[in-house]
């Protein structure tokens, strides 16, 4: 771990570094992105701008710190698909896990998400990478599973298991950056992922679940 200006930070430094990027987190939760000033992280983290310099050039380069850190965490959406049966009823409780999962790796993280999906929405290549990242890892086994399917006869020959997988993967993040909106529609949480799972379930296999 080194400082901006290349030298390496001891203990202290790294927990004072990452006390800034926990604040700037909370500071998201309530804040427009916008709106953040390095000397409001710097006075909430205990310590002074000079300080948040040290470890960061700006407001936008600790964002991007906690949006790497989110995004490889992310990379583990991938492991609600492995080795999971889309077959019968094991294809009804693969789609619930894969809609939990997403669902909630979002609302965990719905503060730096607006962030980055204002970020790749502006032409950010750094904010759309991280985006695709996370997205890349639920669309690549969700892909190899209709191709899989195909394979078996199960799904049509004409279908695009990458095409599929990415409206389905598509579809996934606009929900879930738009959960709370479902209210409005007199739809309540629990009954959005069964729907949801349904339309997973639809898109992967071409039939309704077997519950």
């Amino acid at each position: 771990m080194r400082t901006v200006d290349g030298r390496v930070a001891g203990r202290r430094g790294q927990a004072t570094r990452q006390k800034l990027l926990d604040c700037l987190s909370e500071m998201l939760s309530s804040s427009p992105y916008r709106d953040v000033k390095v000397i409001d992280v710097a006075r909430r983290a205990g310590t002074s701008p000079a300080t948040f310099y040290q470890y960061f050039p700006d407001v936008e380069g600790a964002v991007l710190e906690i949006a790497e850190q989110m995004a490889a965490d992310g990379a583990g959406l991938a492991e609600l698909l492995e080795g999971r049966s889309w077959a019968g009823k094991s294809g009804w409780q693969t789609a619930q896990i894969l809609v939990d999962g997403f669902l909630d790796f979002w609302k965990r993280n719905e503060a730096i998400l607006r962030v980055v999906d204002l970020g790749a929405a502006e032409g950010d290549k750094r904010f759309y990478k991280l985006r695709m990242r996370i997205l890349n890892s639920v669309s690549s086994s969700l892909a190899d599973a209709v191709a899989e399917l195909q394979a078996k006869g199960r799904v049509d020959q004409d279908v695009n298991p990458a095409a599929v997988a990415g409206a389905l993967v598509t579809m996934l993040a606009a929900i879930a950056s738009h959960q709370k909106g479902f209210t409005s529609w007199g739809v309540k949480q629990a009954e959005l992922k069964p729907n949801l799972a349904l339309l997973v379930h639809l898109g992967v296999t071409g039939k309704k679940p077997t519950k």
